[in-house]
């Protein structure tokens, strides 16, 4: 009989087992789960505050970036309108080069033109003052003498070969 009171149950010790349970149960849980739930809101706060900062961070870099692209853009079009710029500055230029030079070489040409006319109005002058020399002088000879065939060959001879005297002591 007594191997059965060893196995029985007493419902007090049960009701007391449960008792101190339940004060062991309320007694962690109010001084245990509420700190550890508290440290765990903390720390799930900072973990969340930190994925916003990141999150925010990110959204930066991103506005930054596209910032700097279309300042990088707005660069890069400011140089092809410099180049543009540039090259039809020098293409007018270059057109206003030649036309001076042109405009130069038309007066140079005009220039040379007017010399070589007048150059030739002087030849011409010139010849003309010649041949009135030598006609007077002929018709001084002739006056001065009667002139016979060989006198008159003489005569020709000596005017042809004062023209070309006078040509080359001219020039």
């Amino acid at each position: 009989m007594q191997s059965l009171d060893i196995i029985s149950v007493n419902l007090w010790h049960i009701l007391i087992s449960l008792a101190n349970l339940l004060l062991i149960y309320l007694i962690v849980k109010k001084f245990l789960f509420g700190p550890v739930k508290k440290l765990l809101n903390d720390r799930q706060n900072a973990i969340d505050a930190q994925y916003a900062a990141a999150n925010d961070a990110q959204r930066q870099a991103d506005e930054s970036k596209a910032e700097w692209e279309n300042k990088l853009q707005r660069a890069d079009d400011e140089a092809d309108a410099i180049i543009r710029n540039a090259t039809e500055t020098a293409s007018y230029r270059a057109d206003q080069i030649v036309e001076e030079a042109q405009v130069k070489a038309e007066g140079i040409r005009r220039r040379a033109e007017n010399e070589a006319i007048l150059t030739h109005k002087n030849a011409v002058d010139g010849i003309k003052r010649e041949i009135v020399n030598v006609s007077s002088e002929i018709a001084e000879k002739m006056l001065e003498r009667e002139i016979n065939a060989s006198d008159h060959r003489a005569l020709i001879n000596s005017f042809i070969d004062g023209i070309g005297e006078g040509d080359g002591g001219d020039h």
